[in-house]
């Protein structure tokens, strides 16, 4: 045999077996979690109007709570596969008493999702990015300037698209 055992567990990002990083981010990401919709919950409907509140921003927590009021624990669960509505999720299914038993379900599962992405795809991505960065500093601070005209395009766009929403609702009163 050459030294390769066929069934070697791959490694983590962290250097260790692989389950063991899953395990590490899971843990994490349930702490998290559970601290936000209980936090959530003793804030109560009050939140949006806290500076909590302020800070998750007001239109993440409108949204967050129009899906969980609509979807529930299935909201609960898919939102740790997004960027930006995970904590305003948690937070909103905990100030309206979402039934700890049906969130906690649902965090469950979407812990163990976001777990495994995290482990295996987007730690090895940012620590890939960090290594391209180190390696040619000009071309990521390109990349990062490419992103943000991207972004700055796409904000410019709905606006503008607001505004003329905003005219035609007006001509048409």
């Amino acid at each position: 045999m050459d030294g390769v055992t066929p069934l070697a567990a791959p490694e983590s990002p962290f250097g260790l077996p692989l389950w063991i990083g899953i395990a590490v981010m899971f843990g994490i990401v349930v702490a998290r979690a559970q601290a936000t919709y209980w936090l959530g919950r003793a804030a109560g409907t009050g939140i949006a109007r806290s500076r909590w509140g302020d800070r998750i921003g007001r239109d993440r927590l409108a949204r967050a709570e129009r899906v969980v009021a609509r979807y529930g624990p299935a909201a609960v669960t898919l939102s740790f596969l997004t960027i930006g509505v995970q904590t305003a999720v948690n937070a909103v299914a905990g100030a309206t008493r979402m039934p700890f038993g049906r969130y906690l379900a649902a965090m469950l599962v979407g812990s163990a999702l976001w777990a495994v992405v995290w482990t295996v795809g987007g730690l090895s991505v940012v620590w890939g990015a960090a290594e391209v960065a180190s390696a040619s500093p000009l071309a990521a601070a390109a990349v990062v300037l490419g992103a943000l005209a991207v972004v700055a395009a796409v904000l410019s766009y709905r606006r503008r698209r607001a505004r003329q929403t905003l005219v035609h609702d007006q001509e048409a009163r």
